[in-house]
């Protein structure tokens, strides 16, 4: 590592979250974890094989060049790609057996020029239905019946039917059932139509865990995996959070009364005090949206000043402390914690845009549950005999 921020990623974190949601769910229900977005910035390799020592039978991506990459490096699960992609790419994705979201019968027709109906492999699809969050997938029964003879092709196995949720981390359900019976009816058109299906599959992270009676065939895990979910509407479940995020600081500072810090003179003190600059800025995806969050210095909060830049940020100190002290942005520091949901809560967005947004600048260090938080405590008290505030 030749930079003094990284992040630390709990590989077992990520496994016994998957485990703890397995028990949760009704028996033979299969497990489709979602490892998109670099395993929502921890690490898709490393998450896929969390997964699938967890007992997942299937992984799910966004893009084409997401599956392409777990393939290139040994994941051998079943992958569904959940954005259509190309017609042009279907033998790539067929090569690497690969299953692909359809929402058209216009897909089928243009995909009929890359792969003729003779052709000796099948391609395995999963058909998106669109039930009121309103992004991709067929809302009206003639949609449904102008894709159904693609669908009966002898080169087509249908592999899924499945629809997502658009407020299951919400209290209010109303919509979501809503939704719910939306799909229901929407499922008797493939059995109207006397279509094979492999499985039915509506409930992501938030759905699997409030309401495990939705689970049909399969459920897609993707943020819980990591540790994010709507902890207060699941008390019977306790997740842990898989990433946490530290820098140091690389320089301290006394700024005196009526001095000011940072670009456009953002900030001003009204007293003496102490101020830290730590190694991280938006480039590394901690962006100016995090001005006036906290993170921990020390084991006590310290509050960030100024406007962030792009490689550094300032923050207000306790008091004096040593250059090179530990800097925590996520996790904890003796009795202290920084969590995704209290910065989430701060940027009015959800714990998932915060760790997706970490950039590669950021170096992942995965290990098993317990280590960072005995490296930093031991830290911690290093520092603190060298006259660090604790």
């Amino acid at each position: 590592m030749n930079r003094d921020t990284w992040s630390e990623v709990s590989l077992s974190n990520i496994r016994n979250n998957m485990l703890k949601i397995r028990q949760a769910l009704p028996k033979n229900v299969k497990l489709m974890a979602v490892v998109k977005a670099n395993g929502y910035g921890h690490g898709d390799i490393e998450a896929a094989q969390m997964a699938q020592q967890a007992g997942a039978e299937q992984l799910a991506v966004a893009y084409l060049d997401e599956a392409l990459h777990l393939r290139t490096n040994g994941i051998t699960l079943p992958i569904l790609i959940l954005t259509p992609i190309h017609p042009s790419s279907v033998k790539l994705a067929i090569e690497h057996d690969l299953m692909l979201t359809v929402t058209s019968a216009a897909w089928f027709s243009e995909m009929r020029e890359y792969k003729p109906p003779y052709a000796t492999k099948k391609l395995r699809v999963h058909v998106k239905l669109d039930t009121g969050l309103g992004r991709i997938g067929i809302q009206e029964k003639p949609q449904w019946e102008e894709l159904v003879p693609w669908l009966k092709a002898a080169d087509v196995v249908v592999e899924g039917i499945y629809t997502h949720f658009a407020t299951a981390g919400r209290e209010d359900t109303s919509f979501l059932k809503q939704q719910y019976k939306r799909f229901v009816d929407m499922m008797e058109w493939a059995k109207e139509s006397r279509l094979a299906v492999n499985s039915y599959h509506c409930a992501g992270s938030a759905a699997a865990l409030r309401f495990p009676q939705l689970a049909m065939d399969m459920v897609r895990i993707g943020a819980a995996m990591y540790g994010f979910y709507p902890k207060k509407l699941v008390p019977t479940i306790e997740l842990e959070p898989a990433l946490s995020l530290h820098s140091t600081l690389m320089q301290v500072k006394k700024l005196y009364k009526g001095e000011y810090l940072g670009y456009d003179n953002a900030y001003q003190a009204e007293e003496d005090q102490w101020v830290g600059t730590v190694p991280i800025g938006y480039a590394d995806g901690w962006s100016q949206s995090m001005q006036g969050t906290e993170l921990l210095v020390g084991g006590r909060r310290a509050k960030v000043v100024g406007k962030i830049c792009m490689d550094q940020l300032m923050v207000r100190l306790p008091g004096p402390c040593e250059e090179g002290s530990v800097v925590t942005l996520i996790g904890r520091q003796g009795s202290e914690e920084i969590t995704f949901a209290e910065l989430a809560a701060h940027i009015n967005s959800v714990p998932q845009e915060i760790s997706t947004s970490l950039t590669a600048r950021v170096t992942r260090k995965y290990n098993d549950k317990g280590e960072a938080q005995k490296r930093w405590d031991k830290r911690i008290i290093q520092s603190s005999s060298k006259g660090a505030i604790i």
